[in-house]
């Protein structure tokens, strides 16, 4: 690959790079993700710095079954630093079935263009297919292209290393799209790095951004990455009959209305001023019957996904325990009403029913059961054995309904917990460290800003999900245990280095490649700015944050 980059401008050569990633069918939980490792593994032994020090490049198995791993590639520096940048970014797409008739040519980013020059239903799209200016295919957006462009540079750092006064370790990694673990296996490759004595300044990501609005002029730069928690609800009903409807607690009429206050709840949404900050949003909504009959459903699943941008699960379990308590007296008292109703037109003697639904979270509903004596580890220890192929999410609902199951008195209940996956929130906070970093930043933007013409915007929180969560950890230790306690077996079903995350504690850049329609069919990136912009934005940050760092540390800093 060296030989097909080495004569090219730095544009050609982020273009050459992002069409060979695109051609190759990389999507999350396939073969493919191993394949397009290899392929990033042999350009980057192809440059001559590597291939004069092969024993800088190196990969980390992810899994055995699909064959994945992380890649790692470390340039050093000429003069005596530890102070290093890392440049990460991952290497997996979605799928392509979204691309219809089209799906054969989902990788061919030139038939693709063709295509969508003639497309008369996206008046925006055929423009853009137009103007040469974009490049069309699965992957090119999101995030071949970011991960070209950080070859690039590497490869431009790798033959002028007199620029450089620190150290880049480079890092790919697969499963972003899906359970992050790629990242979540690298965090410990990261702590012996770290442990030998590299200092991670910081970790750029050139994962991709997008207008926020139509007519939006402006590129975004986020200083750090909101997290996720998918917190779950386990209902436990009283079923009946269909004949005896009315005497019932329906499953699925508590987790409709739980459904309702929650799903797109713009007021459970945190307010940070000037951040894109997005409300939970209802994933799976189901009850547990397996096949037709006419009893109630006894039970039914409930998760969603809850971004969190400064407030901790400790914070969402609480709001979501008083929401919870607020629907199911809604539904008690609906279920009362309509008994009461329903006893006064047949004129039938009433019967002595409860209506009470409680609630309580995982770690509370433990309690209680270790208080009565019940063996909650073994019970738990068996379900994950029993279901050791099961999906995760599901795992976790069978070890809670398994729980429920030890409960003798098998009232109406709704457990509330946490289930896979996990992000933690990165930002940087008020540290001297953080608010010199964010100056550094701030400096090379409004240099670039005069050079391109560009208008840049800082965000605190990348808007969507990313690696770069995983990267630091800002909970404190009573924070934490609020989730790991309302997490069904953490280190089993989601096993996940809590503790050495907050020991890395990388501050975490993202400075994406732009474009539109990421995971759609139209996804494409813009040229111009990720191209020929972008890499020189992220060289220039890079060298400034090793130059800065270098002089507080009392390092010599070598100038050009």
């Amino acid at each position: 690959m060296y030989h097909k980059l080495i004569d090219k401008t730095i544009p050609e050569q982020v273009e050459i790079l992002t069409r060979a990633l695109v051609e190759i069918e990389s999507i999350n939980g396939t073969s493919g993700e191993a394949a397009v490792a290899d392929f990033i593994k042999d350009t980057l032994l192809s440059f001559p710095y590597f291939k004069k020090n092969p024993h800088l490049v190196w990969e980390q198995a992810v899994d055995q079954k699909l064959g994945r791993k992380n890649i790692f590639a470390f340039l050093k520096s000429q003069n005596d630093t530890k102070n290093t940048i890392l440049f990460h970014g991952h290497l997996d797409t979605v799928g392509t079935d979204d691309y219809g008739s089209l799906k054969k040519d989902a990788l061919n980013s030139d038939a693709l263009e063709a295509f969508f020059k003639n497309y008369q239903f996206d008046q925006d799209v055929k423009k853009d297919a137009e103007s040469g200016d974009w490049l069309f295919g699965r992957g090119a957006l999101d995030m071949q292209s970011g991960v070209a462009v950080h070859l690039v540079n590497l490869l431009y750092f790798s033959m002028h290393q007199e620029e450089l006064n620190g150290n880049i370790l480079y890092m790919g990694n697969p499963d972003e799209e899906s359970q992050h673990k790629g990242i979540t296996t690298a965090i410990s490759e990261l702590n012996r790095l770290k442990r030998q004595g590299l200092n991670f300044v910081c970790a750029i990501n050139a994962d991709f951004m997008t207008p926020q609005y139509d007519g939006d002029p402006h590129r975004y730069i986020y200083t750090g990455s909101a997290g996720k928690l998918l917190p779950s609800f386990y209902i436990y009903g009283r079923e009946t009959h269909v004949g005896d409807t009315l005497s019932g607690i329906d499953s699925t009429l508590i987790s409709a209305e739980i459904n309702r206050r929650i799903n797109n709840n713009i007021n459970l949404a945190e307010n940070i001023p000037g951040e894109l900050i997005l409300p939970p949003s209802c994933l799976y909504q189901k009850d547990t019957k397996d096949f037709y009959n006419v009893q109630t459903a006894k039970s039914s699943y409930l998760y969603f996904n809850y971004f969190i941008y400064e407030a901790t699960a400790k914070d969402v379990m609480r709001k979501l325990e008083e929401l919870t308590v607020d629907a199911c007296i809604e539904v008690e008292a609906t279920l009362s009403a309509n008994y009461q109703e329903f006893i006064k037109r047949t004129g039938l003697p009433t019967r002595n029913l409860s209506w009470h639904i409680e609630v309580t979270s995982l770690e509370s509903f433990i309690d209680e059961l270790k208080g009565k004596g019940a063996d909650v580890d073994s019970v738990t220890a068996q379900v994950i054995e029993e279901n050791e192929d099961l999906e995760a999410r599901m795992l976790c609902f069978k070890i809670v309904e398994a729980l429920q199951q030890l409960d003798p008195d098998k009232k109406p209940r709704v457990i509330i917990f946490f289930g896979p996956p996990y992000l933690p929130h990165n930002y940087l906070g008020e540290s001297e460290r953080d608010q010199l970093l964010l100056d550094v930043v701030k400096r090379n933007l409004d240099e670039t800003a005069k050079r391109t013409g560009e208008t840049f915007a800082v965000k605190k929180f990348f808007p969507y999900l990313a690696d770069g969560s995983f990267l630091s950890l800002h909970e404190t230790d009573d924070e934490i245990d609020a989730l790991v306690k309302n997490f069904p077996e953490l280190s089993k079903t989601y096993p996940i280095q809590i503790k050495a995350i907050r020991e890395l504690n990388v501050p975490s850049v993202n400075m994406g490649v732009y474009g539109k329609d990421g995971h759609k069919w139209t996804e494409r990136v813009y040229k111009p700015y990720s191209f020929d912009v972008l890499p020189t934005l992220i060289r220039d940050t890079t060298k400034m944050l090793l130059d800065q760092s270098n002089e507080r540390h009392g390092k010599k800093v070598v100038t050009e």
